[in-house]
């Protein structure tokens, strides 16, 4: 197979592994809110978000570092993708915000 076509794939895979595990953990804490069982929700979800998301890289990467690192490129940018989606109206940072959190 093509490198590049490997690499581009891996990296498709990653951000669907992300999509995977940080849109359950929005799921999972939406679902954990309103639980009698809060906790088990919690660790349930943890271990299979885990168990799903590690397997994908192990088998995403074959042993190819640069795989590996398509693979998390992919991930990361879907948790930054899944973050920006899930975030309520009154959670978006206004102009004057973002201003004052730097040092003039």
């Amino acid at each position: 197979m093509n490198e590049t076509l490997a690499l581009v794939l891996a990296w498709i895979a990653g951000g669907s592994l992300g999509a995977f595990f940080f849109g359950g953990l929005w799921w999972t804490v939406r679902k954990g809110l309103a639980s009698t069982k809060p906790a088990l929700w919690m660790f349930g979800s943890l271990l299979l978000r885990m168990g799903v998301t590690m397997t994908g890289f192990y088998f995403v990467s074959g042993g190819d570092w640069q795989r590996l690192l398509s693979c998390l490129v992919g991930f990361i940018m879907a948790r930054q993708l899944v973050t920006r989606l899930t975030r309520l109206p009154d959670e978006a940072p206004t102009h004057q915000q973002q201003e004052a959190s730097h040092a003039p």
